[in-house]
């Protein structure tokens, strides 16, 4: 299993960077402003369209839920966009046992009130104009290993140029009371009902 690393000097970086990146490449980054338990960790389940996605929550981490920032990527980003180790990636380097493991790591991480674990539960890259966000089944697993309560917040994330020449991106967030008892059918059907309410909203907004 691939590992996060901590480095303070390349996480301050890149930390940076990416703030950077995002003012210098979006005309704005809005997100909704959530409560959460603060002593408790945040999983967050977020759709999976671009390059930037991962650093758009990280951004969204930074500036509202103040938490140490995890994601689960896949082994060939964790090897190929070499400083996502640092900023705390981690994955499996094969299938089977290692994902496993990988997944009962994620739900280890949410057991410390100051981790936040950001899950893509598609599992790879769709197009933004999805009408529905499919979840593999390793979610659950991370949920059901989790031996302590967190919060669950949903975010969708849209992007629209209007007339600039720069996009802008807006990301809808909720936080998901679940459920005594909880499947991954109606996790799936919680958060597409978010994601369907956030398209809703995205399609009345003008520039």
């Amino acid at each position: 299993m691939h590992l996060p690393r901590k480095n303070i000097f390349i996480y301050r970086f890149f930390s940076w960077y990416i703030e950077h990146i995002i003012k210098k490449d979006f005309v704005s980054l809005q997100y909704d402003k959530v409560d959460t338990n603060e002593d408790a960790s945040i999983l967050i389940l977020a759709n999976h369209f671009s390059w930037w996605d991962g650093f758009f929550i990280f951004y969204i981490n930074k500036k509202l839920f103040k938490k140490q920032f995890h994601v689960l990527v896949n082994a060939e980003n964790y090897s190929k966009v070499g400083f996502l180790k640092y900023l705390g990636a981690f994955a499996a380097k094969n299938s089977g046992r290692d994902v496993l493991e990988m997944l009962n790591y994620a739900a280890k991480l949410l057991e410390d009130q100051n981790n936040l674990v950001l899950v893509f539960p598609q599992g790879k890259l769709h197009s933004n104009h999805l009408k529905n966000i499919t979840f593999e089944k390793g979610v659950m697993q991370i949920i059901k290993s989790c031996h302590k309560r967190f919060n669950i917040i949903f975010a969708a994330t849209f992007v629209d140029y209007f007339s600039k020449r720069k996009p802008s991106a807006k990301t809808y967030l909720q936080h998901w009371e679940s459920e005594e008892y909880m499947s991954l059918q109606l996790l799936k059907s919680a958060y597409n009902k978010h994601y369907d309410q956030s398209v809703v909203k995205q399609t009345q907004l003008t520039e």
